[in-house]
């Protein structure tokens, strides 16, 4: 669609169409002869390359021109998607009532242009400034030749994605004020991964919080977007209605400081006699709550569901045999262990799960049925059947029957087996307790919603998981990230290669007391390099 101007023939004769911005629809120019004939230069030739800097300079002062002047037409002209462009400055005045629009253009960098915007937002005769910066890109138009912008939401402010639109009136549902298990407020400027979490709690309890609407200026996300409203001026205050949630305010800190540490990380912590969400905190880029809604392979903290497994289908248990073998063969597809790992023939499956032996879990991959896995996830953990009712938009985790070599793969997490941190949190506490209880962000008695069920594990199976945990923490894998933590504790760790990663995936999980919190960090390799100090620094407040 990014195609810039397209070329028209009107009988013989190339003819020009000058657009709102001289940017038409025709990149074909000829001169024309006196009897109507073409003259015999033929057409001019079209530009190709990057633009020049003197395009880059021109292109965007022209836009900036026509922006300032509420011309949306023909700003848009200057771009190379003019259609979707054009709706949302259009917007920017009809919409978002944004007026006395100033735009100062920094020092470009090639064809990048940073610049910032003032304006004014007017409303029902209330106004008051916004201010922000962003910046553009210059290309060279495919069939044009011209230089324009690369169209994106974004140019016209930072925080716009696809679908997204300005918006300046009644808010769309009231504003809340969210506080913790203890009464303490949460906001996004003291917790700011909660962002998200918090647009999405107004979105969804608003309404029935007991507040009033206020007037804004926001961004209306649409279907790329975190679902709700994010308001970014507030010209007359509503009245905010209070929402419990069961975060704490101790512990979400923590999580927040945690995740700060390393790219493309989230956590979240359950208390596990409850199954209520103590923290949640997400550090990426692109703002996705990963924490809730990730889809991605949890490596070898998936053993947890796959120890569980063997022994409750009488396979083995945590003192019989698991050897730890140097490689593990299953139709046809080798596995192995991390680099430097010995076999150990004689292991248990308390020593393999210690070490994170993966041969160990995939040689008995004969011994499992094809749904074994799956029903082990399903009825007992709580997985897979898209069914939790957390407060917000959340994925249960998957565990597909998958035949072949995945049902290998499944057994080490990877294969098609998905997850997130709130999935794996989940898992932890099913272990230490032997009850699933859903997660929930909001009490149940907030909307009388259905939670999910499931029937756990036995107390014979509770003992060996932890058992095994509690080993891993204290002189297995975990070991180093779990020193110095009391009470009773236990982890898990794990690392999921990704094809065309350099690094695999980190995760980790563990539990002290009645606290239990997971996490995952994008290429942060193996789980005690990065997830593991995210999870060790939320345990540490004990909730």
């Amino acid at each position: 669609m990014r195609k810039g101007a397209r070329a028209a023939v009107i009988g013989s004769v190339f003819a020009v169409m000058v657009g709102g911005a001289g940017y038409g629809a025709y990149n074909v120019v000829t001169a024309i002869s006196g009897d109507g004939g073409t003259g015999a230069d033929g057409p001019a030739p079209v530009r190709t390359g990057p633009p020049s800097g003197a395009e880059v300079k021109e292109a965007s002062r022209a836009f900036f021109a026509a922006w300032e002047k509420g011309d949306a037409a023909k700003a848009a002209g200057y771009t190379n998607y003019a259609s979707a462009a054009e709706g949302l400055l259009a917007g920017y005045h009809d919409d978002a009532h944004l007026t006395d629009v100033k735009i100062t253009p920094g020092t470009a960098s090639g064809a990048k242009v940073p610049f910032s915007v003032k304006a004014t937002v007017s409303y029902d005769g209330k106004s008051k400034p916004l201010a922000y910066d962003s910046e553009l890109t210059v290309v060279r138009g495919e069939t044009t030749g011209k230089a324009l912008v690369d169209w994106k939401p974004s140019v016209v402010h930072p925080e716009l994605k696809d679908g997204d639109t300005l918006v300046t009136g009644e808010s769309a549902s009231p504003a809340i004020e969210a506080v913790d298990r203890n009464n303490v407020v949460l906001t996004k400027e003291k917790y700011p991964s909660l962002g998200p979490i918090l647009d999405a709690l107004r979105e969804k309890y608003g309404d029935t919080a007991g507040g009033t609407p206020g007037i804004e200026l926001s961004i209306r996300h649409g279907a790329e977007g975190t679902g709700g409203d994010t308001t970014l001026v507030t010209l007359a205050k509503g009245r905010a209605g209070k929402v419990r949630t069961t975060l704490s305010a101790n512990a979400q800190a923590a999580a927040e400081k945690a995740v700060t540490q390393y790219a493309e990380s989230s956590v979240v912590a359950v208390k596990p006699s409850t199954g209520e969400v103590l923290a949640v905190a997400n550090h990426r880029a692109d703002g996705f709550n990963a924490a809730f809604l990730g889809k991605l392979a949890p490596g070898s903290t998936m053993k947890i569901i796959s120890a569980a497994t063997l022994i409750d289908n009488g396979i083995t248990t945590a003192n019989g045999p698991a050897p730890c073998t140097a490689t593990g063969v299953w139709q046809s597809q080798t596995f192995h262990n991390l680099a430097g790992m010995q076999p150990q023939e004689n292991a248990t499956l308390s020593d393999s799960f210690a070490r994170s032996c993966n041969t160990a879990f995939v040689n008995y991959a004969d011994s499992v049925k094809v749904d074994s896995l799956t029903n082990e996830a399903q009825q007992r953990f709580g997985l897979g059947q898209n069914n939790w009712k957390t407060g917000i938009e959340s994925f249960d985790g998957s565990v597909p029957a998958s035949g072949g070599p995945d049902t290998a793969a499944n057994m080490i997490g990877q294969g098609q087996v998905q997850m997130n941190p709130l999935n794996m949190a989940s898992v932890t506490a099913t272990a230490m307790t032997g009850v699933f209880r859903q997660p929930v962000i909001v009490p149940r008695t907030l909307d009388n919603r259905e939670l999910a069920t499931a029937k756990g594990l036995s107390a014979g199976t509770v003992a060996q998981l932890r058992a095994m945990m509690n080993r891993t923490a204290v002189s297995g894998t975990a070991a180093q990230v779990m020193a110095g933590l009391g009470g009773s504790i236990g982890a898990k760790t794990g690392s999921a290669e990704v094809d065309g990663q350099a690094k695999s995936n980190s995760w980790f999980t563990g539990y002290r007391n009645d606290m239990a919190a997971a996490a995952m960090t994008q290429e942060g390799g193996h789980g005690g390099q990065a997830a593991g100090p995210i999870v060790a620094a939320v345990l540490r407040t004990g909730g």
